[in-house]
């Protein structure tokens, strides 16, 4: 028997070409209830979500990402680690926040994050959306502080173009589960190298083979990219995140 949930994730694709369709309140409230509804550490809701609908705001969150393909999304959301809330909680119980500023808490506030962050990709393809998670609001987290107005203990940690795609790109493969799945222990394994090499074949033949942006690369090349950016890109991240409040012990 077919499981429509299983097929919807071990087929995701990122959408980054979309109609020129805006997503409508009904749908945006759909997303926002299914974020709401994922699991959340200590049930603490340790996050917050921001609809950015001014095309000022927009135009500067592409320049900060350096996509210019997310102004023609339906929606865009920044989701938020916040510890703010709960530190207004605090204030008005008259208790020490001390807790709200440690690592723990804000590694937990990014993990809420994240699973809310993918409820609301699970839930947008589920209705005939899609759309792309992305990181690259890090770029200048502080001007992203700065456009949304966030307050101490908040940080911006992901975007979310979401609409209606306009094509439907080819599944890019993913590692081996040999490579990334291991029993009781971590084990890379001695063949490592051997699968890595048939690994990087795999997605060279892919990036040949897709209809739109055909490159040469293979995952390998990829990572070694990724490894070789600029140093001083997202350097000034833990100083920025230690000013909001958090992580200062």
């Amino acid at each position: 028997m077919t499981n429509e949930v299983f097929e919807q994730l071990t087929h995701h694709r990122s959408i980054r070409d979309f109609e020129n369709q805006a997503l409508n309140p009904s749908q945006i409230t759909q997303l926002i209830d299914a974020a709401q509804h994922a699991s959340t550490s200590t049930f603490s809701q340790q996050y917050s979500i921001i609809s950015v609908t001014d095309t000022n705001i927009l135009k500067q969150i592409s320049k900060i990402t350096g996509h210019s393909w997310m102004l023609n999304a339906g929606h865009y959301f920044v989701m938020v680690a916040d510890q703010y809330r709960n530190l207004k909680i605090a204030e008005q119980n008259h208790t020490d926040p001390y807790i709200l500023h440690s690592t723990d808490k804000f590694l937990a506030s990014v993990f809420d994050v994240a699973i809310a962050t993918e409820n609301i990709m699970v839930a947008a393809e589920s209705m005939g959306l899609g759309g792309t998670i992305m990181g690259s609001i890090l770029n200048n987290p502080q001007k992203m502080i700065e456009l949304l107005n966030l307050p101490e203990m908040t940080f911006p940690l992901l975007g979310i173009a979401l609409g209606y795609p306009k094509d439907k790109p080819e599944l890019k493969p993913r590692l081996p589960k040999a490579e990334m799945h291991f029993e009781n222990q971590y084990n890379l394994g001695a063949n490592f190298g051997q699968k890595l090499a048939e690994y990087d074949h795999l997605i060279s033949l892919y990036y040949q083979s897709r209809s739109t942006n055909d490159r040469s690369e293979t995952f390998s090349h990829h990572i070694v990219s990724e490894l070789s950016r600029d140093h001083i890109l997202r350097s000034d991240l833990f100083a920025i995140i230690q000013a909001q409040g958090f992580m200062t012990h």
